[in-house]
This record gives C-alpha cells, sequence and structure tokens, in this order.
C-alpha cells in the first residue's frame, strides 16, 4: 500500500509512523508512506496557505492552491495508481471498522489534514472521502489521519502477526470481543473460567461467541438493531436476558 500526507506539521507523523505495527509494516515494504508539507506547494511569496472567508466570520480558511497543487504533484510522480483521497472534516461520515477494512484493500490513500476554521469549498472537488472520527473537532486532521491509518494498514495481510487475529477484532464480527485471559490460571483470587481451561474446543467456541453477544447486550446494544440471529444466539441472549434481570 501506498499512502501520502498533505499537512503542515509533517514531525507530528515521524514517531507513530515508525513504531509497532506501522513501522514494522513500513520495515518489511508492506507499506510506503510520503509525507508532504503542504506549505512547500504554495505560490505565495510568503508561503501562506490560509486566507479570510469571503463574506465575512472568523478564523482563517485553509486555500485551494497549495492542496491542489500538492495533489497534482503526487499524481504526476504515481500516475499509475488509483487514489483514494481522504479528507479529515468534522463534517464527513463517521469512521467504521467496515470503513477500515475498505480502505485497506485499496492500493494509494492520500490524506488531506487541514487546520484553521476550514477549508476553501473548492478543496472537496479533489476529494473521493469525507470521514471523521466523531461528533467532536480537533485542532488538525493529523491525530485523525493517524487513526485512520492505523485501522486500515493493521488490517493488511502480513501486518500482524497472525491474520487471523483481525477477523475477531471487536466490531469486525458485528460484536464486541469476548473476554480473554492469559496465565496464570488464578490471580489475586481472579480465576480463569474453566472451560477455558477445559481442552474443548466446542465448548470454548460456545462460551466465547456467547460472551461476545453479553458484552455486546452489555455495553453497545445499539449495535444488535439490526443482527440477525442464530436459533443459538437467540437462546443464550433470553439467558443473558435472565442473567441479568434485564427482561
Amino acid at each position: 500500500m501506498k499512502i501520502d500526507i498533505l499537512t503542515l506539521f509533517p514531525r507530528m507523523f515521524e514517531g507513530p509512523l515508525t513504531e509497532s505495527i506501522i513501522g514494522k509494516a513500513i520495515e518489511k515494504k508492506l507499506l510506503n508512506v510520503t509525507i508532504r508539507n503542504f506549505r512547500d506547494y504554495s505560490e505565495n511569496k510568503h508561503r501562506n496557505v490560509d486566507d479570510y472567508p469571503y463574506g465575512g466570520g472568523a478564523g482563517m480558511l485553509l486555500t485551494a492552491q497549495p492542496i491542489f497543487s500538492g495533489l497534482d504533484a503526487i499524481e504526476a510522480e504515481n500516475p499509475e495508481t488509483t487514489k483514494r483521497v481522504i479528507l479529515l472534516d468534522p463534517a464527513g461520515v463517521p469512521f467504521t471498522q467496515s470503513l477500515a477494512e475498505e480502505l485497506s484493500e485499496e492500493s494509494h490513500l492520500v490524506f488531506i489534514c487541514g487546520h484553521y476554521e476550514g477549508y476553501d469549498e473548492r478543496i472537496r472537488t479533489l476529494v473521493t472521502d469525507e470521514i471523521s472520527l466523531g461528533d467532536f473537532v480537533l485542532t488538525g486532521g493529523e491525530l485523525g489521519a493517524m487513526v485512520l491509518i492505523d485501522a486500515a494498514v493493521r488490517l493488511l495481510p502480513e501486518v500482524l502477526g497472525n491474520d487471523e487475529s483481525a477477523k475477531t477484532d471487536s466490531h469486525s464480527t458485528g460484536l464486541l470481543e469476548h473476554p480473554q485471559y492469559t496465565r496464570p490460571a488464578e490471580f489475586r483470587g481472579m480465576k480463569v473460567p474453566d472451560v477455558l481451561i477445559s481442552g474443548n474446543h466446542k465448548k470454548i467456541a460456545e462460551w466465547q461467541e456467547k460472551e461476545s453477544l453479553r458484552r455486546t447486550y452489555l455495553r453497545r446494544p445499539d449495535m444488535l438493531t439490526d443482527t440477525v440471529f442464530t436459533k443459538d444466539q437467540k437462546k443464550w441472549l433470553d439467558d443473558i436476558k435472565k442473567e441479568t434481570n434485564l427482561l
């Protein structure tokens, strides 16, 4: 996967993109990242990238020219790739695991990280996706871009030590992930559930699925609204409701 990032603060990415899973993906040449300061593309003699909005209003807007020129440069250097151009914006669609999976299948992602009060509207004509992390506002798009990159890159083949682990993540299955334990079997009076050390793989799988359902029902019942349950899941959910006195 190829990723280009247009930002005013390249150093914000230097640490996060060289550590942990992302750093290893770059080392393995599974990921190629180019960080570009779009101020370098400004044709203004002072290298300004912002200006006052027409019609008045608070704050400054990111001007169109540096972003257009930055995208032109990316296209000139990579004419053979189809690009998914992502604008980090509070007005964008909410980011989800399914969208992360979709982005992970792309060969070339471009992130536009804005600052100031907003964007010149003409910048949106370059964009394929406007994405938001949630109903809140950050000082810029850099942190949002890091989150999207991390969520998408970890899904690339060979990036995680075990490709199967991503398939059972919370939200990937439609449910939250079940509780997990490691050694020792007892710690400060708290014991690992007997079923997990029983060696009975069928019972373990059933326990994990039921506990995923329980955790989702108790913490994120909204996720179950459109779920089509199996016969076993319906029974387990009824049991869970009875056990928690929430019938």
